[in-house]
């Protein structure tokens, strides 16, 4: 299946999920300009898109090419322009009913090759309130003392509220100001991706060296290095001569490293020397400032009126705040006039996610419902091996994701003790170690609660 071919089949599943509307505003105009290393890099014709496919549907998209397409293990995306000679020749449009783009190559990106940093990401673009001000007060001690102040730095905080921006303005700012350090920024999947290629073609010394030559080293998204043993080896000796030749190490997560299961102690223990900071929801006034430099950025206006029913209305994180943002400058534009209060409160309630939240009862339907089991036969009292393992899934997630007590899960799994519930636990996350299929079988259940 060429390139063409499988965004075709990709769009086909998203024509039949969101409005017509929305198909004609958010993909029309877009293709996979490369399929390469199992990253599918999509073209799109402007950055409202980009960002707007990023934080709405970028799960779904991945979802969608990883059942088509074995091997799919993410998804960029690419702002692309028509040639000159494209956008005189509108009667020439592909199947889709989309004109040929001309591709970019990766070199034109804005992501730096060298680094990875992406330059937009700086303290200058990012506003300051009391929901980041902490980590924003150590990311600066960081950048006048590299290496010896706040050594490792590891910031967390919930999806979408700025720390992959204020950790890369680090980097951005010591790149400005220290022209003769080197920096490089990497997320741990990709680093997890690097050691396994190294380790099949026999070169892990190259890896090793690769990563012990750099002056700061920034590591998005450390909790996805749960349960790889080998590669939270590799971290650990990476750390340490890190650590002893002073070089600046910076962590984020999603989570406090001490509630990221199926992580080493020793790394727990490195990473709590240094300084821990957490990244919260912005509150009123840093929803106010964030809107105003948004649309300021995006050469756009707003009343006052709007800026405050927009920050009073949401409570949420900067993407989503961003995207609503985006939606409003974009349907403006395209009507050419400024929305009314009652269109942009639609405009909210339909694009806003809601928050998610189970009843013990929502995930043992939506477990049974996964492995095509009845689901009373998950309060049974069975070793069948077709019901165990559901049962024992069901009861993991409510405890990982839910934060349901041991005695609570076992009272509602027909009076069980707490011990097998616990059991149950430590049983699942033993084998996610070592069993990709029941990860994927995870991630995919997660998608649906």
């Amino acid at each position: 299946m060429d390139n063409k071919q499988l965004w075709d089949s990709v769009l086909a599943e998203v024509e039949l999920t969101v409005s017509r509307a929305n198909f004609s505003t958010w993909f029309k105009n877009t293709r996979i300009i490369k399929h390469e290393n199992g990253i599918v890099y999509v073209g799109l014709p402007n950055e409202f898109v980009k960002e707007w496919l990023y934080s709405k549907y970028d799960k779904f998209i991945l979802k969608t090419l990883r059942n088509i397409s074995e091997g799919v293990r993410g998804v960029e995306y690419v702002i692309v322009t028509p040639t000159m000679k494209e956008k005189s020749q509108d009667s020439s449009p592909s199947r889709t009913g989309q004109p040929y783009v001309q591709e970019l190559p990766l070199s034109d990106l804005y992501i730096n090759k060298e680094d990875n940093l992406n330059p937009r990401y700086t303290f200058d673009t990012l506003v300051i309130g009391s929901f980041n001000e902490l980590a924003y007060a150590a990311t600066q001690a960081v950048v006048k003392h590299p290496g010896q102040t706040y050594n490792p730095l590891f910031i967390h905080g919930g999806v979408g509220l700025g720390k992959t921006h204020i950790a890369q303005a680090v980097g951005n700012k010591l790149k400005e100001e220290k022209s003769g350090k080197k920096i490089y920024y990497i997320t741990s999947e990709k680093f997890s991706m690097d050691y396994i290629n190294s380790v099949q073609n026999n070169r892990v010394h190259d890896f090793k060296e690769k990563y012990r030559k750099y002056d700061v080293f920034i590591m998005d998204d450390i909790q996805f290095l749960s349960g790889k043993e080998k590669t939270q080896e590799e971290l650990f000796h990476l750390f340490n001569i890190l650590y002893e030749n002073n070089k600046q190490i910076i962590f984020s997560s999603d989570r406090h490293p001490n509630h990221i299961h199926g992580l080493e102690d020793r790394l727990k223990s490195r990473f709590g020397a240094g300084m821990i900071v957490d990244i919260t929801t912005p509150e009123y006034e840093s929803r106010m400032a964030i809107i105003r430099r948004k649309i300021q950025s995006s050469n756009f206006s707003l009343n006052d009126d709007s800026v405050k029913f927009i920050a009073e209305s949401l409570e949420c994180s900067i993407r989503e705040l961003e995207g609503i943002i985006n939606s409003i400058i974009c349907q403006a534009r395209l009507k050419n006039r400024e929305l009314q209060q009652t269109e942009i409160k639609l405009l909210i309630k339909n694009n806003i996610i809601p928050k998610k939240t189970a009843s013990i009862k929502d995930v043992i339907k939506v477990v049974s419902e996964f492995y095509h089991i009845d689901e009373s036969a998950i309060y049974e009292k069975t070793r069948r091996k077709e019901i165990v393992k559901p049962r024992q899934i069901a009861m993991y997630l409510l405890r990982e994701d839910f934060t349901v007590s041991y005695p609570t899960i076992g009272e509602k799994f027909g009076g069980r003790d707490h011990t097998t519930v616990i059991h149950s636990c430590d049983k699942i996350k033993s084998s996610i170690k070592d069993d990709d299929v029941l990860v994927e079988e995870l991630s995919q259940i997660r998608a649906l609660l």
